[in-house]
């Protein structure tokens, strides 16, 4: 696993989605959140993180794939923002339902012992999800506004937590 910079990232990611990079990178460097990592892999060629330096919590990760472009919220207070996951596109709700369901949740014991998903509803349906790839989509034109709001609101959440 190669360490990069994100100026490799940036230059590799479509002319499309380059300016909604720079939207989320400035939203959660505004809010004290850094890059961490920037990987390269045989199957990733770029990964990035962002978290809290000091705790490590992370924010967002994108995933720069030979032929994807992903990124993943860690939002942990998605239950206390239904609004904005009910407006989520079908898409969206569909990569939703393929991501795995949290074990932990589900039967307690099963996974690992400080693991826990994510408990959260959309409209009538109740998603207990791995907190290992929900919240991962594809970073698309239709996707940039839903991706931008839960950033926003995930970050409000933690604030008034704090």
């Amino acid at each position: 696993m190669a360490e990069l910079g994100f100026e490799e990232f940036f230059v590799a990611v479509n002319d499309e989605h380059k300016g909604f990079v720079n939207e989320i990178n400035d939203i959660v460097t505004k809010e004290n959140y850094t890059i961490i990592k920037v990987t390269s892999t045989k199957t990733n060629p770029f990964k990035v993180s962002y978290a809290q330096p000091k705790t490590r919590l992370g924010i967002v990760n994108f995933y720069l794939r030979k032929k994807s472009f992903k990124m993943m919220v860690s939002a942990k207070n998605c239950g206390k923002y239904p609004d904005v996951l009910g407006k989520l596109p079908e898409d969206m709700v569909s990569q939703l339902d393929k991501s795995s369901d949290c074990l932990n949740l589900k039967d307690p014991g099963k996974c690992m012992e400080k693991c826990s998903g994510y408990d959260f509803h959309i409209g009538d349906t109740h998603y207990q999800k791995c907190r290992f790839g929900c919240f991962q989509f594809d970073v698309t034109t239709e996707n940039t506004p839903f991706l931008l709001e839960m950033v926003e609101r995930e970050l409000t959440e933690r604030n008034e937590t704090k």
